[in-house]
């Protein structure tokens, strides 16, 4: 059955126009279109029922771009989540009225500002503003801090805590959002303490709060700085540690690490603290035994030589050079075996990870300020 003569004269007349996105509701059975002149709308007037007409419609939308009313499904199959799509057919896969067929160009890498304002008329959703926004031409056009406003709006309604700590990780780009929304999404993590993580992600060394540096940090940063400036990692990475900028590093991976709220903002933390001390990562240790990992980077102390110039100008740095150490060998293989054998989440998740998260905390202490 053909579509209504009033609904196939109105769909050829909108083809007729220049095209930029299309979108169908078909709840109210609407056809939406983006156009050059502005936008345009094609109330349905189905002659069968309402699914079947919808897919009448959108054979008409794919002849038109295609040549085949047949050819949409084997059509996205090329086009894929994994940011496979063909640069010069985004603009296509954004006039076929199918949602999928936006989130492909939403994943496609050669995905453009002015095709990213399309496809976000197109399907404004938090999950494609994210994907988009984890393209620099996005984040650096107008329509990135667009999709950051949305994403900071949402944030409230978002179940997942995955999707909380990405939203905030991805936001906090510069030139997305203000310094004062930053304060503010701050002042909302210490309720929920999942978003500090984003934080950790994204300005590890900008965190929005005053701290005061280490006791030490002065008088090591003047022993340490010959070291520091001839490139030795391990004298950097103390003196960035017991800077104020970097105690208030330490203190937000405490305040994130008391109450993970599930598996995986305990793996994010895991990566997220890994990557601040990743300077002085060492290759070939063990990544999935706490225990033996703080053995490791004990015997790591007393061979390697950048290490043993540090400590030749302060012995006493040696058990924060191995806290270094040890935090930048965190990942998720630590907790995997116990996440493999239980589903849980909150107080009973926090109990089952105690003998990885205790140590963790151990070494953090040892490169906190002591009052």
């Amino acid at each position: 059955m053909d579509l209504s003569a009033e609904d196939n004269l109105r769909l050829n007349v909108l083809l007729a126009q220049n095209l930029q996105a299309v979108r169908i509701d078909e709840s109210k059975m609407i056809v939406f279109a983006l156009t050059d002149k502005g936008e345009a709308k094609v109330p349905l007037n189905p002659n069968c029922k309402d699914e079947k007409y919808i897919k009448q419609v959108k054979a008409v939308l794919s002849t038109h771009v295609m040549g085949s009313p047949g050819g949409y499904p084997v059509f996205l199959k090329r086009w894929t989540r994994m940011g496979q799509a063909r640069d010069e057919s985004l603009a296509q896969l954004l006039i076929l009225g199918e949602e999928e067929a936006v989130v492909a160009a939403v994943h496609a890498a050669g995905l453009t500002d002015e095709l990213a304002e399309r496809a976000w008329w197109a399907m404004p959703t938090a999950e494609n503003a994210r994907r988009m926004l984890e393209k620099e031409a996005i984040v650096k056009g107008k329509t990135g801090p667009v999709l950051a406003e949305f994403l900071i709006e949402f944030l409230p309604f978002e179940e997942e805590q995955r999707a909380m700590i990405e939203s905030v990780r991805l936001v906090l780009q510069p030139g997305l959002i203000s310094e004062e929304e930053k304060q503010k999404l701050w002042k909302r993590a210490r309720n929920k303490r999942s978003l500090y993580v984003g934080f950790m992600h994204t300005v590890p060394e900008e965190l929005p709060e005053e701290t005061e540096a280490h006791v030490l940090h002065e008088e090591i940063s003047e022993k340490l700085k010959p070291l520091a400036d001839a490139g030795n990692r391990f004298a950097d990475m103390v003196v960035r540690t017991f800077s104020n900028r970097g105690q208030c590093f330490i203190n937000t991976a405490k305040q994130a690490l008391k109450k993970p709220a599930d598996q995986e903002v305990v793996e994010s933390l895991l990566d997220a603290i890994a990557a601040y001390f990743r300077q002085v990562r060492p290759e070939g240790f063990t990544a999935d035994d706490i225990n033996t990992m703080i053995a490791e980077a004990e015997q790591l102390c007393k061979t390697d030589e950048e290490i043993q110039d540090v400590l030749q100008l302060s012995p006493e740095l040696e058990p924060t050079v191995r806290a270094t150490l040890i935090l930048s060998l965190l990942n998720a293989k630590l907790v995997n075996p116990i996440f493999a054998r239980t589903d849980a989440i909150g107080t009973m998740m926090r109990k089952k990870i105690q003998p990885v998260t205790d140590p963790i905390f151990e070494q953090l202490a040892v490169l906190q300020a002591k009052s």
